[in-house]
């Protein structure tokens, strides 16, 4: 029985892909019900954020797993296929330790994957698919993320345009969650600053987009609202910040537009982040009094002064994930002896019952209580090395390696075979 990990990210496959295996929070138990039957899988947990979607389980084999998250999702198994990646024991411990402690996120570092594993976990328990074998990878999974996050920079700098974005708008206005954002566009970039922004909980987000079911997807994951992309011009001003990232050859915001939205707005300040190339916004737009614009050069500035610091920090977090990884597989190799030490402690006490009970008839019929202790002894002694004697004395080819082991369970002195 082994643990697996399975899955596909924003790394392996495109979001086309991912939007079709992604499962929602409210069909979650429900999927590790049906994945958990006709013995599949022994444990399991499912993980599913917009960038991933990962099975962890337990199981002899990953294979029912595997062809199950294609069913499951009415597709072909190969459709899916060349997009899964898989790993089993070492690599998925090892992996699950680093999907939480955010260095395999497409921000490195990024906390939010933490609390969507937490809470994937959380559901797994509730659903009865946890056992004590998953439920203590993921008690280590968790304190494996807070210790890098305690003992290293991996999430002090902003690595991310996304990120860059954010922490740009929190200088501009007093609080994100009093504003209103708009995205223009539904690309990768787009998703990305909208579960950035997402995280701070604004007062609405609204996604524009050409093609609207597009925009009204990615809206779904962030309960946020979607809109024609002509739309726009007339609703401009609702919006405190604006984020743009389309493949337009020219720009979709021109100085007009934002001169009128500024004047309705009574020139209540505008911050927007133009992460397009070529440009989304007209360069005009940003020598207007009310209005803070910053392009995807000007937040390359601000990512770049904490990449190197927090790419640093990766090396320290790998070595801590690694000394955690050996220590839970050694965890995990000692719950594989359980049953043999039982067996061995059951064995010893039948054969501990029987010669006291032999005993005890002894010294009902009055025979001497020292020659009964010293005969129990005898028996005692002989009844347990019976078996492995047996074995050292039947052993071929293995002799010398039974004889080093033998030697080490019982901890024999060196010379014990030496004949003195």
């Amino acid at each position: 029985m082994a643990i697996y990990s399975i899955g596909i990210n924003h790394r392996t496959a495109p979001l086309a892909l991912r939007e079709q295996v992604a499962f929602h929070s409210e069909e979650l138990r429900r999927a590790l019900t049906d994945l958990s039957g006709e013995g599949r899988v022994v444990e399991a947990a499912i993980l599913s954020t917009c960038n991933r979607t990962e099975l962890y389980f337990q199981a002899e084999s990953p294979n029912r797993a595997m062809h199950w998250l294609a069913e499951y999702r009415h597709m072909q198994h190969q459709e899916i296929e060349p997009f899964l990646y898989h790993h089993s024991d070492r690599e998925a411990v090892s992996h699950a330790f680093r999907v939480a402690s955010g260095l395999d996120s497409m921000v490195l570092g990024e906390p939010q994957i933490l609390g969507q594993m937490k809470e994937a976990v959380r559901i797994a328990r509730e659903a009865g698919t946890l056992g004590l074998t998953l439920n203590k990878l993921f008690e280590n999974t968790f304190a494996v993320a807070k210790d890098v996050r305690s003992s290293t920079a991996i999430g002090s700098n902003i690595v991310s345009m996304a990120a860059a974005s954010v922490r740009l708008a929190e200088r501009i206005f007093e609080s994100i969650a009093n504003q209103r954002v708009l995205f223009i566009g539904a690309g990768e970039m787009i998703e990305l600053c909208a579960t950035h922004f997402a995280a701070q909980q604004p007062k609405q987000m609204v996604i524009a987009n050409r093609t609207v079911e597009r925009g009204r997807a990615l809206a779904d994951r962030f309960a946020a609202t979607a809109i024609r992309l002509e739309d726009v011009g007339e609703r401009l001003a609702e919006f405190d910040i604006v984020i743009s990232c389309t493949a337009s050859q020219l720009p979709i915001i021109g100085l007009g537009l934002v001169e009128r939205a500024v004047r309705a707005r009574r020139h209540r300040p505008m911050f927007m982040v133009d992460l397009a190339v070529p440009r989304d916004v007209e360069f005009e737009v940003g020598e207007l009094d009310d209005v803070f614009l910053y392009t995807i050069d000007d937040l390359a500035q601000v990512v770049e002064s904490g990449l190197e610091s927090r790419q640093s920090a990766v090396v320290d977090a790998e070595a801590i994930i690694a000394a955690r990884v050996d220590g839970f597989l050694q965890w995990l190799q000692t719950r594989e002896t359980v049953p043999v030490i039982r067996s061995l402690r059951d064995a010893a006490e039948r054969t501990r019952r029987h010669e006291m009970e032999h005993a005890l008839k002894l010294l009902s019929k009055g025979e001497d209580p020292a020659s009964v202790l010293d005969q129990l002894s005898h028996r005692l002694t002989n009844k347990f090395l019976h078996s492995p004697t047996q074995a050292l004395n039947q052993a071929d080819g293995d002799r010398n390696a039974l004889q080093a082991l033998a030697t080490r369970l019982f901890r024999l002195h060196p010379d014990v075979h030496s004949g003195d």
